[in-house]
């Protein structure tokens, strides 16, 4: 059970912030010829602020709680684009912690058995350090060293696949009226065993900077178990000190 929790969260922990992001666009007429995956992207970039609102960003703080086996679990996440990103989650009395910076990843995870920070596994630092950077992998992907391509709809959403340079693979369904980011689609590990991850993002809502940020987020886990995340609290540009995401000491 203690493995099955620390995956919950691990993966809610990945998925949260795959979802950062969101403002309506102009809706693509069927008479018109499907759209090439950078147009899509580029309106996804419009729907969720623009460059502009995005260069505004330099921190995000949020404050959310955990729906989970029938109970709430606290839950802060901390980023400052381009260096780190860590989530913080309580779980009946125990402190979770998954950081990710531009070198490398760390956690503590009592209920696993690590109680001291311990180095990320490289698999699971890669499938990850894409959270760092405000607007998600999505925005700025060429200079990213991602790739993205187009695979038809999925009712009225867009499919499009990234893979990333380390060949992670992630499918997000892109609204085709609203162009805001419905769900993302990718693979995970619980207990060791592969799982197919879906994270669907709603209740979108513009910062004062006009980013716009989901507040309802809901992960299934194969099929195996389903959380949601309620966002109580956004913060932007708060001044926060880089050293919040080295890894302590043992």
């Amino acid at each position: 059970m203690k493995k099955i929790i620390h995956g919950i969260l691990v993966v809610a922990a990945m998925a949260y912030a795959v979802s950062m992001n969101g403002q309506t666009a102009p809706r693509i007429t069927a008479a018109e010829p499907a759209p090439t995956a950078d147009e899509i992207v580029g309106k996804y970039v419009d729907a969720i602020g623009g460059k502009d609102a995005i260069s505004k960003v330099k921190s995000v703080y949020t404050e959310s709680s955990i729906a989970m086996m029938g109970g709430d679990n606290p839950s802060t996440t901390t980023l400052v684009d381009g260096v780190g990103f860590k989530n913080e989650t309580d779980f009946n009395g125990t402190k979770i912690v998954q950081c990710f910076t531009s070198k490398g990843g760390w956690s503590v995870n009592p209920m696993a058995g690590a109680a001291s920070p311990t180095p990320m596994p490289e698999d699971i630092y890669n499938a990850g350090k894409g959270q760092i950077n405000v607007g998600g992998p999505l925005y700025d992907y060429a200079a990213k060293g991602n790739k993205i391509e187009l695979f038809g709809k999925d009712g009225n959403a867009w499919k499009i696949k990234l893979t990333s340079k380390e060949n992670v693979e992630t499918v997000f369904l892109i609204d085709s009226t609203s162009f805001l980011i419905t769900a993302v689609k990718t693979k995970g590990k619980m207990q060791d065993q592969d799982v197919d991850i879906t994270t669907k993002l709603s209740d979108y809502r513009k910062t004062d900077v006009g980013y716009m940020v989901p507040y309802a987020i809901d992960v299934d886990l194969g099929g195996q178990f389903n959380l949601t995340v309620t966002v109580k609290k956004v913060e932007l540009n708060k001044t926060i000190d880089p050293a919040v995401f080295e890894m302590p000491k043992s």
